[in-house]
């Protein structure tokens, strides 16, 4: 079980590593297929219901477990899900350029999931949404929302909709059109922003005005936040 640590042996079976008693009840209400649940002696108790997972059941020990997990405190019971492509039709999207950090990601998609966003569109290059710290930040958005990876300025320019993304050259937030159908919200690399092919694709540049004029940037995933509140809770 710990070749599951690896990203690409995940990859290979399309399965993805979920860990901790809330993340796996959420696992086990979403629907998704769960192959293997490893549990310690201590859970023993809560976890009875892991175990009509219709999935390989262990008991483990805390170092078997430590073992398994991809985290430093390693959370009583692990879970190997398989993946499962979500139906989502319509809707505004999240579209994702280049993000590196898992952390962001995660918290992107469970901010996501706030505001109903149900459909996600990264490029090529941005983090796997399978990742566990992805998974674990995602606070079990990962089950309600689909994640594509795609040609990311190709399908920006043939979305149909309005393209909001954040740049320091655009409108500030406040003078910002507001959309009155569905649109695409795009945010760029933590350090970089929104690559030029991408950019070439925004319809409606914003920009979020710095009022300490202090800080250098704002954090992806907090100005994914502060956009989203701005344009899908009007």
């Amino acid at each position: 079980m710990a070749a599951y640590r690896q990203q690409r042996r995940c990859d290979e079976e399309a399965v993805f590593v979920v860990e901790g008693p809330k993340m796996c009840a959420e696992a086990l209400r979403s629907g998704f297929a769960v192959r293997v649940v490893c549990a310690t002696e201590e859970f023993k108790a809560e976890s009875l219901k892991f175990k009509d997972s219709g999935g390989e059941f262990y008991e483990v020990s805390d170092a078997e477990l430590e073992r398994l997990s991809g985290f430093k405190s390693p959370n009583q019971v692990w879970m190997l899900v398989e993946r499962r492509e979500l139906n989502v039709a319509g809707g505004s999207i999240l579209s994702l350029d280049r993000i590196q950090d898992p952390g962001n990601l995660g918290t992107m998609l469970r901010t996501a999931d706030w505001y109903g966003i149900r459909r996600v569109v990264c490029s090529r290059d941005t983090v796997s949404c399978y990742n566990p710290k992805v998974v674990q930040a995602s606070m079990g958005a990962i089950f309600r929302t689909r994640v594509e990876y795609v040609d990311l300025p190709q399908w920006l320019a043939a979305c149909g909709m309005p393209v909001y993304g954040a740049s320091l050259g655009g409108r500030p937030l406040s003078e910002v059109e507001l959309p009155t159908a569905d649109a695409v919200l795009l945010i760029g690399n933590e350090s970089r922003g929104i690559g030029a092919e991408a950019m070439a694709q925004v319809t409606h540049p914003v920009l979020i005005p710095n009022r300490g004029g202090t800080a250098e940037s704002l954090n992806a995933s907090v100005a994914a936040g502060i956009l989203m509140e701005r344009l899908w809770n009007n």
